[in-house]
């Protein structure tokens, strides 16, 4: 959320990274109901001084048992216009609020301009994409081969886009999620955090998904609930409304869930097995910055989401987004793609993002700092990392001539086998 006093006193400065973001925000307007909030207030605290001061006099007056009345009777109208400015003033707030809930963020200075995905901007590469002897076959095929998951009866369950693992498929994508929160912690000093699976408004609001992102949420209805569409949410509203002490920063978080998106403008976009998902499993990695040092933990938060694909040996790539292609609420982000062996094409696994600010004031967590001043942290996510695209990866690249698939080592100690074989028909 935007500190109103960025857009009063920078508002040239707004308006340019909103375009950059190709956000057209009624900034004029926001600015306008700034200016008459301020005059109206000020109007009503002459009144209400005026009222006090004058109350005081009528009391003296009665107390001499002197004449009040035209006192009184100028009260009587001071009273009327406080309340009708009482109530001209809420309507602007309120108007002010729903208009700068609706602002992304602004880019960081050190993103790159652009005007669409194709502006994103690669970093690095790392390993080479795996080259077979054999014509290799789709994570769809292998999969169903191996009996590793069965959409068609997790259709019949719950509609397109929920996936149903079966046996050795249920097993593997648990041994990816163990594995993933063992790196975090043990290696990366996370603390891991079993969070509800389920947000309330307050907390989709404080980091960002609400109320622009509502239409993309699965509503619970009855209990105004949201069903989480990331474990970034109930782990960053850990410290809503909190004070965190400078000693405690950084602090961090990972956690394991299930999220739930209904992707409502997803329609066209190929959503063939596990590419696009309704549902689907992520460890999450959460910081709580030093705005200082905050570009140091995005950094961190890469290498973190990407020893998990290393140790996997799993080719992939760093690109960093354009202001064009950013989150609302990111200002600076970079994303993680796995490559698709079969498909030849770049597959998303993380995003890892930093917020500055933003979504601290919109949750309010602050920190005091070493002059005692209250401040608002820097909170940065990273996707470490979501597993169907991942699963999508270790099928393709680690599929073997006969049909079978090499688990790759750094997940058999959690799978208990080196390979998953077909079954003899």
């Amino acid at each position: 959320m935007f500190d109103i006093r960025l857009i009063r006193e920078e508002p040239e400065r707004v308006k340019a990274g909103l375009r950059a973001k190709k956000v057209d925000a009624p900034v004029e307007r926001i600015l306008e109901i700034d200016r008459e909030r301020r005059e109206l207030g000020q109007r009503a605290d002459e009144l209400k001084h005026r009222r006090n001061t004058v109350s005081q006099e009528i009391s003296a007056k009665k107390k001499l048992r002197e004449s009040a009345e035209a006192l009184i009777l100028e009260m009587r109208d001071v009273g009327t216009e406080i309340k009708a400015l009482d109530g001209a003033l809420g309507e602007l707030a309120e108007e002010l609020q729903g208009l700068v809930m609706m602002l992304p963020n602004l880019p960081s200075e050190k993103t790159p301009s652009g005007k669409s995905e194709a502006d994103n901007v690669e970093v690095l590469q790392w390993g080479e994409a795996p080259v077979f002897d054999f014509e290799p076959v789709d994570h769809l095929t292998l999969g169903e081969g191996l009996g590793l998951f069965d959409f068609k009866r997790g259709s019949k369950i719950s509609g397109s886009g929920f996936p149903l693992y079966t046996g050795k498929g249920a097993r593997l994508e648990r041994s990816i999620i163990n594995f993933m929160l063992d790196v975090q912690t043990e290696e990366h000093g996370y603390t891991e955090i079993i969070p509800p699976y389920v947000a309330n408004r307050e907390s989709m609001t404080g980091t960002g998904q609400l109320p622009k992102m509502e239409d993309d949420m699965y509503l619970v209805g009855k209990d105004d609930l949201f069903l989480i569409p990331t474990a970034e949410v109930p782990v960053t509203n850990i410290h809503r409304d909190e004070v965190l002490g400078l000693d405690e920063l950084p602090v961090k978080y990972t956690a394991y869930s299930p999220c739930f998106r209904r992707e409502a403008g997803s329609y066209g976009k190929d959503t063939r097995g596990f590419q696009r998902l309704h549902q689907f499993n992520k460890v999450e990695m959460v910081q709580f910055s030093h705005p200082e040092t905050s570009y140091a933990v995005l950094d961190e938060l890469v290498l973190n989401a990407r020893a998990i694909l290393q140790k996997l040996g799993l080719h992939h790539r760093v690109i960093e987004l354009c202001t064009a292609d950013l989150s609302f609420a990111a200002a600076r982000c970079f994303d993680i793609e796995l490559w698709s062996s079969v498909e030849k094409k770049w597959l998303e696994v993380s995003s890892c993002s930093n917020f500055e600010d933003f979504q601290a004031r919109r949750a309010n967590i602050r920190f005091r700092d070493s002059d005692g001043k209250l401040k608002f942290v820097h909170t940065l996510n990273g996707s470490g990392v979501a597993t169907p695209r991942l699963m999508i990866a270790i099928l393709e690249s680690w599929q073997q001539s006969d049909g079978s698939l090499k688990v790759p080592d750094a997940l058999v100690p959690y799978f208990g086998a080196e390979y998953i074989l077909r079954e003899v028909e």
